[in-house]
């Protein structure tokens, strides 16, 4: 490569910015879950609502500057266990939002929210918020295994929830998990076809996993061997496929239609604002692509203010970025996508996907590039192939 196509390789030129959508993170749940590493913070004592959402305006405000002109796809309200806050609370957060950022014709609004009977009862008045989708946290219709789970809802408690969003929304998620403490092929098998027989539209099943700075990290539940974890995956995939469901993200499926157009814009890597604790973000202008981060702690967060600290992503690292998204997607993404979405041209990525082809990791012509099953099964090592050479 000539040092003159080298230099033009790494400096960034947008003709047309991405898609925009915004997530907004509440931090408080009841109890902290074993297995998670969210920013996420038990409830002691009443919560700040009305000064939490205030200061969320304020955020929002303080990057208006960083988005003049642009229109939001998608709001994803995330936690956490956001449907803590009152109907109340959410409508005045999603009236601030509209009044400051216009938002697309029929742009999705979703809310995550747990199955307990007290946050079910809310739904109808999230729905009149403006929300019109909800992610439903139902992990397992196993009593046996939420407990393992350290979930705090039981079986029915998800059944009647799922039932009422449903009726109250229709456009819903829920969140599985296999792969659990004690169990079985059989069980993991189950909770997939209850799932499919209330009638959801979209199902994300994630295998558990044990990170860093949690419960379950300094002290392991004793999981399912590899080869039986590897059978519960391939026993989801199957069954929701018998289903019509679309296995679209390395853990979404969906109906028709039915896809979550949030995070498809992160996984195609659009642009999107970050605003509560511990959000982050990021944004495209015509000549660089940078990100934002809030601070983690709510008590912090409240306290602060004034203009958010923006980072430049070095073009060198972007090919990377954009893989660590776009290789999640199962059916792949068009072959002039790299280049749209980070402002380099082809050539940056031409590298990687030579060597990612050549290895077997992904299938290609001239207008699209797709991830194989062994891409799929072994991403860690095809994300690799695009990091940035050492200087």
């Amino acid at each position: 490569m000539s040092a003159a196509v080298l230099r033009d390789a790494r400096q960034v030129r947008f003709t047309a910015l991405p898609p925009l959508a915004l997530y907004v993170h509440l931090p408080w749940c009841v109890k902290k879950c074993p297995y998670c590493d969210f920013n996420s913070h038990e409830r002691q004592g009443d919560l700040p609502f009305a000064e939490y959402v205030a200061a969320l305006v304020r955020d929002l405000e303080a990057m208006l500057p960083s988005v003049w002109g642009r229109r939001l796809a998608s709001v994803f309200i995330g936690g956490g266990t956001p449907s803590l806050f009152p109907a109340g609370q959410i409508d005045t957060l999603l009236s601030a939002v509209r009044a400051r950022l216009p938002l697309e014709p029929g742009a999705e609004i979703t809310m995550e929210a747990n199955p307990g009977a007290s946050e079910a009862g809310r739904f109808r008045g999230y729905r009149d918020a403006g929300v019109n989708r909800l992610s439903l946290g139902v992990q397992s219709f196993d009593d046996a295994m939420l407990k393992a789970l350290g979930r705090i809802h039981s079986a029915d408690e998800a059944r009647r929830a799922l039932g009422l969003a449903l009726e109250t929304f229709g456009n819903v998620n829920i969140d599985l998990m296999y792969g659990l403490p004690g169990q079985s092929l059989a069980m993991a098998r189950a909770d997939i076809e209850e799932g499919v027989r209330h009638g959801t539209a979209h199902l994300s099943a994630y295998q558990l996993t044990i990170e860093p700075n949690t419960v379950f990290f300094s002290q392991p539940p004793q999981l399912p061997a590899h080869d039986a974890a590897a059978d519960m995956q391939l026993a989801v995939e199957e069954m929701l496929g018998a289903a019509g469901f679309a296995h679209y993200e390395t853990s979404a499926f969906a109906k028709p239609g039915r896809r979550c157009r949030h995070n498809l814009n992160y996984w195609e890597f659009g642009d999107y604002l970050g605003i509560g604790a511990g959000a982050h973000g990021k944004l495209s202008f015509a000549d660089r692509v940078t990100r934002h981060e809030r601070v983690k702690q709510p008590r912090e967060y409240l306290a602060a203010g004034g203009q958010i600290p923006q980072r430049t992503i070095p073009p060198r690292e972007l090919p990377f970025e954009f893989a660590l998204n776009a290789f999640r997607l199962v059916e792949g993404f068009s072959a002039e996508l790299p280049a749209q979405r980070t402002g380099l041209p082809q050539i940056s990525y031409e590298s990687g996907l030579r060597k990612a082809e050549q290895q077997g990791f992904v299938e290609r012509d001239l207008r699209h590039v797709r991830p194989t099953q062994k891409g799929l099964r072994f991403l860690n090592d095809l994300l690799e192939l695009f990091l940035p050479a050492q200087e």
